[in-house]
Parts: C-alpha cells; sequence; structure tokens
C-alpha cells in the first residue's frame, strides 16, 4: 500500500491548511513554527511547486489582542477579532516568506464566492493569475463580514474548495492528530490509523468522530468532507500531525499521515464538471476559432460570428463552428450583452467598446471542454 502514497515533493499545485492551534497559543503567534513552515514553503517553490496556503488563526490572534473572553464569541465579536487578527496575521506570513524571496498576497473569501459561478470565475482567474506569477496566496474565510448563511464554518472545506477551484493535485491537512482513526484515539487505546483511504465508504463516514482540539472548529466529520470534495475534484488529500518543526518536509520523510487517494486527474474532473453542464447559450465562431480552439487555445472575441441565448457571467454556452455543428463547451466569462458587443473585435477594443477593462479571452481554454 505504501506504494500508492502520493510523495509531497511531488506536487505540481499544493494547498496546505493550517489549523488555528498550530500557529497560536497562550502566548499569541507562534513565530518560530511559522518560521519553519516558510522553509518548507520556499523549498517547495524552489521545486517549481505552486503553493496555496489556507489559514485559520486571524480569530484566534484577534481575541488575544482585543481581551476577548475564552469560549464562544457573539458575532460581532467574532467579526472585530478576526479584522484585528487579519492585518496581523497576514503580515506575519509576509515576514516569513520575504525572506526567501517569496511574495505574498492575501485572499479572503466567503462560501458565496464558490457557490456564485461569476465569483467563482472572478476568484480562480485571480488565484491562477497569482500562482502564474510565483506569488503565494495565503487564503482565509472573510470572517468580518461572513455571516452563518454564507460561512464554510470551517477551513478544512474551505482548503477542499479551494484545491478543486486551483486544480491542485494535493492538498495537505495540517491538524492536531496525526491521521484518520478507526475511531478517537484519544479516546479508545485500540484505535487504528488508516496509512491510505482508497475510498470513503459509508463505514470510513461512520468511524468519524468530533472535534479534539478547543481552538479548533473542524473535526474528523469535517476533514472527511473536505476529502470527499477533494478527492471528487482529483486532489489527493492528506491528514497529519502538524506541530511538528517543517511538517512538510517530515510528511516527505515518512511521518505518520492518512492520505485518500483521488479519483482522477484534477483538470481532467474539472473538464468534466463543465460538460455535464447544461449550456445557457451558443457562441459562433468561425473558421479560424474553429482552428484556435482546436489546437488547444483560449476563445476570443476576434473569432466570434453570432451570439445566441440570454446568460451571466461564469455560465456554461455552446460554442459552434460555421456548419453549425457543436465543437465546445465552457464557461464564458462574459455576460450575453457584453458578448454580442464584442464579437468580432480585438481583446484590446474591450475596454474602448465596453467602457471598462475585460478579460481577454471570451472562454478560456481551462473553463473549456473541445470535443
Amino acid at each position: 500500500m505504501a506504494s500508492l502514497k502520493p510523495d509531497v515533493r511531488a506536487a505540481s499545485r499544493l494547498v496546505v491548511k493550517i489549523g488555528s492551534a498550530l500557529l497560536v497559543g497562550e502566548g499569541g503567534l507562534k513565530t518560530d513554527w511559522l518560521v519553519a513552515l516558510a522553509e518548507d514553503v520556499a523549498a517547495a517553490r524552489a521545486r517549481g511547486t505552486d503553493v496555496v496556503l489556507v489559514s485559520s488563526g486571524s480569530i484566534a490572534l484577534g481575541r488575544r489582542v482585543l481581551g476577548l473572553p475564552a469560549g464562544a464569541l457573539a458575532l460581532e465579536q467574532s467579526q472585530a477579532a478576526a479584522a484585528v487578527g487579519q492585518i496581523r496575521l497576514a503580515r506575519a506570513y509576509e515576514e516569513v516568506l520575504a525572506p526567501h524571496g517569496v511574495t505574498t498576497a492575501q485572499v479572503l473569501v466567503t462560501l458565496e464566492d464558490t457557490d456564485d459561478r461569476r465569483r467563482y470565475l472572478n476568484s480562480r482567474a485571480t488565484m491562477e493569475t497569482l500562482l502564474s506569477l510565483g506569488v503565494v496566496p495565503i487564503v482565509n474565510e472573510n470572517d468580518t463580514v461572513a455571516t452563518d448563511e454564507i460561512r464554510f464554518g470551517d477551513n478544512d472545506r474551505l482548503a477542499a474548495q479551494i484545491a478543486v477551484t486551483v486544480g491542485a493535485d494535493q492538498l495537505i491537512l495540517l491538524s492536531d492528530v496525526d491521521g484518520f482513526y478507526t475511531a478517537n484515539p484519544k479516546e479508545d487505546p485500540s484505535a487504528e490509523r488508516f496509512e491510505i483511504v482508497e475510498h470513503i465508504s459509508p463505514e470510513i463516514e461512520a468511524m468519524a468522530g468530533d472535534p479534539i482540539s478547543g481552538l479548533s472548529k473542524g473535526g474528523m466529520k469535517t476533514k472527511l468532507l473536505a476529502a470527499k470534495t477533494a478527492v471528487a475534484g482529483g486532489c489527493a488529500m492528506a491528514i497529519m500531525e502538524g506541530s511538528v518543526a517543517r511538517p512538510l518536509s517530515a510528511l516527505a520523510e515518512g511521518a505518520n499521515s492518512t492520505w485518500f487517494l483521488p479519483e482522477g486527474d484534477p483538470q481532467v474532473a474539472r473538464k468534466r464538471w463543465i460538460a455535464a453542464m447544461k449550456p445557457r447559450g451558443e457562441i459562433f465562431v468561425d473558421a479560424g476559432a474553429v482552428e484556435a480552439l482546436m489546437s488547444g487555445k483560449s476563445l476570443l472575441p476576434a473569432g466570434v460570428t453570432r451570439v445566441v441565448g440570454t446568460f451571466g457571467r461564469g455560465e456554461p454556452v455552446a460554442v459552434a463552428g460555421p456548419d453549425r455543428a457543436i465543437l465546445a463547451k465552457g464557461l464564458v466569462r462574459y455576460t450575453a450583452e457584453e458578448a454580442h458587443k464584442i464579437a468580432g473585435h480585438r481583446s484590446r477594443e474591450i475596454e474602448e467598446i465596453l467602457g471598462y477593462p475585460g478579460r481577454a479571452a471570451l472562454i478560456h481554454r481551462d473553463d473549456m471542454v473541445v470535443g
């Protein structure tokens, strides 16, 4: 079974989730641990791996600065603590990664940003651009504005959604437990840890217990939900105890963990998801655009001859050639009205036509299934 284990050093795109208990202690931020983690991140970047960090800790940091009591906080107190903590958290990551020549960016999201197709596409485009520029995004739930109905509720599921959004091939949950067990190991001495989970069966789900740490919201149930999201998107996921210095190096060297194996390649899974959508309209293109699409390029406005239907940004549309045969399906980056206005025009003319700058591609190749 060990041969099935993914190697974190071989990841092309890696998402790492960091729990509050690892980052924040009674004395505040655990700077030494964060400095060591930065060495791991810098080493991954040097190998050519794209890295995204999904970090808890803003509320835990902020409540200490504000002197708020232990225990559950009122919504407005949590939002105030997050506002204070987020700026400190972002600065801490910047300070530990800058000496390695790594640029960081803060990205704050809510559940709405992944549920809404337009926001999803915008988030994905931003993250792709940051990663292409060698930046390490530091992602957190936007607790300063999120209310219960638009919350992820835990950063395990947020991390899984981010992993799927950016097409990561590996997701590492740095936790307060060293893997997934047949039962809670702190309550049942006979509990056994899984090295690998190839399929999340009902029996596996029944083994999940409740949160262990008082600081962490994400118990094993939320980690399994995260695993289900990740593996369905073609992303392998590991749970490991993260308090050791340089946890990613420790994982590579055989530290205790549980790997959940993916159900396929992340890009293939994404294309399959797009292919299953019902088109909201059709975009007709000329022979030159057909040739470009068949060679793996994005669809630019210049090749569009006609726009049919009513659709919004981020919604699925079919792409048809001069013979009216459907040759592709994709998520469009403009509304039907905008697409009609810029059809047949060069990308550099978009701002003049619409009155505001837009994206060069009408449908990016990563958001399109050809054939």
